[in-house]
């Protein structure tokens, strides 16, 4: 959809609109709009006196529904669905259990995690003998590098870039923490062979390696089997499957091997990110008892709490959008309602539109919607188009003239000024710009005679009745 640009007077109460029409019939009368006729056929020229009255500049954008945050569950390992605590359509709370997967995979992965900590924790503790220091710092590294590769496999199932590379940072980060520990097990080894250190130091710095990457690789395969308890990671209402947006697995998953957590910054709620679901036609719905792999999506909840829109304005109108300024906005899925809005912020950097143009995402809250006669109308959801009216500018006592009246002459805004009964070129400062009527700044005075119809038939010097 491409920019709709419109600009009109302030929307008013219904109840308001007849004092206005009145109002705006005075005005014509007291400003005396001419038009000079020959046998009985009206001229294409018209005249009228520049009058003062109230005008407000709309920018007309295409915007979207959004909800304030949407997080999509998705099975941490391979298994089948055991149970959905819930139905769809149901509102739960943070931390609520929705679905448990069963995932004997994931279950012997934990023991034999359990199984290698705890014998490095033995060997850490009787000092570990002479043995091969070498041959089991080889066999150290093998481990972990297998741990590292399957937990950067994983991230890379996801298709957002910001949520990717922010995973596969955190895997960097925990296993440079390995390799310090390593390289300082090298080291004592190497010293130990050249006869420059004893053997306790090389065994202990082995040791402290091989329990680091025994406890990350334990701390995996724990968060991955407690993540099978599938909880709300915000409060909002339940819906089976994923969304459409991306594809991805579930970085709970990943938390062990990340320091016990999934970052705040990363958490899917907040980046809107959730797995993609199938082809359209195709229900995404896992029943119980149905098989599951690592990154199926489950379950999405969605956060309607505080509805918003995200709107995009053309670069040539959003130098003058700011956070704070009111909005209405209309929805085609709610013909005659219209919804109240404010603008929360103004993104900085640009988006390019399908067809090449510049615009800016501009996020507002969305407000209670009414019908013309006041009836309360229905609640949006998330997805629905919209259009929103900003309004940008307004001058409550202006001099304005008729838009049609306003056109550029060397690269300037000028008008037709009546002067003595003839058209005089008249360069002006354009305010604000309303659909009907035009703000002039400076060039123009409150009751000068001006052509307003025929502008582009009238020539400097014409006798203009």
């Amino acid at each position: 959809m491409g920019r709709v640009r419109r600009t009109e007077p302030p929307r008013l109460p219904a109840a308001t609109r007849p004092r206005l029409l009145t109002a705006l019939l005075a005005v014509l009368v007291l400003t005396g709009t001419t038009a000079a006729s020959c046998g009985g056929e009206e001229s294409p020229v018209a005249v009228a006196a520049a009058g003062r009255t109230a005008v407000a500049e709309v920018i007309d954008a295409p915007a979207t529904v959004t909800a304030r945050a949407a997080a999509t569950l998705t099975a941490p390992a391979d298994g089948t669905l055991a149970s959905i605590r819930v139905q769809p359509g149901q509102r739960v709370r943070r931390g609520q259990v929705l679905a448990v997967i069963d995932s004997p995979q994931a279950q012997e992965r934990l023991r034999q995690a359990k199984e290698a900590l705890d014998a490095a924790k033995r060997a850490g503790r009787g000092g570990g003998g002479g043995g091969d220091l070498s041959g089991g710092l080889r066999g150290t590294d093998r481990a972990a590098d297998e741990t590292y590769a399957a937990a950067r496999a994983a991230a890379a199932r996801i298709s957002d870039r910001e949520l990717r590379e922010a995973l596969l940072l955190q895997v960097r980060q925990a296993q440079q923490r390995y390799q310090a520990a390593a390289r300082a097990a090298d080291r004592a080894v190497r010293a130990v062979q050249r006869g420059v250190s004893n053997l306790n130091a090389a065994v202990g710095a082995l040791a402290t390696a091989q329990r680091l990457q025994a406890q990350q690789a334990y701390d995996l395969a724990r968060t991955t089997v407690d993540a099978l308890t599938l909880r709300a990671p915000v409060g909002g209402v339940v819906q089976v499957g994923g969304t459409a947006t991306s594809a991805g697995v579930s970085p709970e998953s990943l938390a062990g091997l990340l320091g016990g957590g999934v970052p705040a910054a990363l958490d899917p709620a907040a980046l809107g990110v959730a797995p993609a679901g199938p082809p359209p036609g195709v229900d995404v719905a896992v029943p119980v008892g149905g098989l599951v792999t690592a990154g199926t999506p489950v379950l999405t909840v969605v956060d309607t709490g505080q509805l918003g829109l995200l709107a995009e304005v053309d670069e040539t109108d959003v130098l003058l959008v700011r956070a704070g300024l009111a909005a209405t906005v209309e929805l085609d899925a709610v013909p005659g309602a219209w919804y109240e809005a404010t603008v929360r912020s103004v993104d900085v950097l640009p988006t390019t539109s399908a067809r090449g143009g510049v615009g800016y995402r501009v996020r507002l809250l969305l407000g209670a919607g009414r019908f013309g006669e006041g009836e309360a109308a229905p609640t949006p959801r998330p997805g629905m188009n919209a259009v929103v009216r900003l309004q940008v500018r307004e001058a409550t006592d202006a001099i304005t003239v008729p838009a049609s009246a306003v056109f550029t002459a060397d690269g300037r805004d000028v008008v037709w000024v009546v002067r003595g009964g003839r058209a005089e070129r008249a360069p002006v400062t354009v305010g604000v710009q309303g659909e009907d009527l035009v703000q002039i700044v400076r060039g123009v005075r409150l009751g000068d005679r001006i052509v307003v119809r025929g502008a582009d038939q009238v020539r400097d010097g014409q006798e203009v009745g």
